[in-house]
């Protein structure tokens, strides 16, 4: 069933008023060429009260009914009401653990410091959010007839394996452009493996855009970029999870890396419309990560925003965000001048440092995270956020789909990096009293390391 009751159009984000059904096969507005926003009807909205919306997505936290026990679609009437139950394509994605970082916390002075492991989902990255919603939407605009052959994207690696499985799983073609030898292995693999026709495209991130944009605009193909709101709606879901995580309690400041710069705007949604809803009272402040290599939203930040230049991204270990004209700036641009927002940029040495030292802690941190992490650590030392803020770290995908990365800090190849927490094995002769001797000396050794 389609939750009839409410309402969701396309809107145009310029403010020209133009408006398109949700199974239209449109991305940008046909009057002015700006993006488009899912614009949800708010009032009707509101007829239901604060409290009875934390009731009904707290009842649907774990549940195994249909469609409900996703972390996203416990949220359907705010994210896209009008698809049918059945046309719904979930792998009950989203409900990841809000981690409590408390011994890294510990390290940099900070109790309150917690990380939202987006990448504890079923491809591994939090694209999962966004792509269960785009999929369902184009199975239900299969089911009404629309001539959609495929679904394609470009991808710097965790896009297109989120879209991959997802159309593997409502049995759709999926097609993916990917820049050849600049994503990892295991990212290129995860589309292979569910059957995607994989592009590996002689070009950047920017480039296979550029060309999936041409492929899709016939509209016998699908888009399933960023650009296409209907990836915003899903994981906007991460706002609402956090807060509701926190028993509806608003943290004080949010760090997202980002690249493509999606994420930033769906973070702001799902605030804007709790704040809208009653559900909360209080913003707070979001802070977007950049890789110093693809850095373009930065430098517009240092010249507040007047003017945005995109850039030709130079090489970074965070490849994911490895972007240099991304497509959602203006919406990004948008949130955080909404949301007290700050940009800062990690160089690769901070973002793998950063990165290896919350893994001495338990966590296993891929480097989009450390991107995060080493901004977090420069806004303490700049005293630009203060030690005593609650402090929401989000991790975009997991560390086991960048073991190349890992391989490379560990065994100190990374260049340019000098891997200042390093751990290689220790090789000796199957001597007990030769390991004891070495054994203790390291136990001694790092018993008085002080981080």
């Amino acid at each position: 069933m389609s939750d009839s009751n409410y309402k969701a159009v396309f809107r145009c984000i310029a403010g020209c008023d133009e408006e398109y059904p949700l199974d239209e096969i449109v991305y940008r507005c046909k009057k002015c060429g700006a993006l488009l926003e899912v614009h949800h009807d708010i009032d009707r909205l509101k007829e239901l009260s604060p409290q009875k919306w934390k009731e009904l997505f707290d009842s649907r936290v774990g549940t195994t009914q249909w469609p409900y026990g996703s972390g996203v679609w416990s949220k359907k009437e705010w994210v896209c009401p009008e698809v049918d139950n059945e046309n719904i394509v979930s792998m009950f994605e989203g409900n990841t653990n809000l981690f409590w970082a408390k011994r890294f916390g510990k390290m940099i002075g900070m109790d309150d410091l917690w990380v939202k492991m987006c990448g504890n989902s079923h491809t591994g990255s939090f694209k999962d959010l966004g792509m269960t919603v785009l999929v369902s939407m184009v199975n239900e605009m299969i089911q009404r007839g629309k001539p959609i052959k495929a679904v394609a994207c470009a991808s710097t690696g965790d896009t297109s394996a989120a879209l991959a499985a997802y159309c593997a799983y409502a049995g759709i073609p999926s097609i993916v452009f990917l820049p050849r030898n600049k994503i990892s292995t295991a990212q290129l693999v995860q589309p292979m493996s569910n059957g995607s026709i994989v592009m590996s495209l002689d070009t950047d991130f920017d480039g296979c855009m550029k060309i999936v944009q041409e492929i899709t605009r016939d509209n016998s193909i699908y888009l399933a970029n960023s650009m296409n709101s209907l990836r915003i709606e899903g994981q906007k879901s991460i706002s609402i999870e956090i807060v509701q995580q926190f028993d509806w309690e608003v943290p004080d400041v949010i760090i997202i890396p980002g690249g493509n710069l999606g994420n930033v705007s769906a973070l702001g949604n799902g605030f804007e419309m709790m704040l809208q809803l009653g559900l909360i009272s209080k913003k707070p402040r979001i802070v977007l990560a950049q890789a110093q290599n693809a850095n373009p939203l930065y430098l517009s930040y240092l010249n507040g925003f007047k003017e945005f230049k995109p850039i030709t991204p130079k090489k970074t270990l965070a490849s994911a965000i490895q972007i240099g004209d991304p497509v959602s700036v203006r919406k990004a641009i948008r949130t955080l001048q909404k949301f007290d927002g700050i940009v800062e940029q990690a160089g690769e040495e901070e973002l793998s440092n950063a990165a290896a030292l919350a893994d001495q802690t338990g966590m296993y941190t891929c480097p989009h995270t450390g991107v995060a992490l080493a901004v977090l650590l420069k806004l303490l030392e700049k005293q630009v956020i203060s030690k005593k803020d609650r402090t929401v770290v989000i991790s975009t995908a997991h560390g086991l789909k960048f073991s190349e990365f890992k391989v490379g800090y560990h065994e100190g190849t990374l260049e340019g990096v000098t891997c200042k927490y390093a751990n290689r094995p220790v090789e000796l002769e199957a001597d007990a009293d030769v390991v004891r001797e070495v054994l203790f000396k390291e136990l001694d050794k790092r018993s008085r390391v002080k981080y």
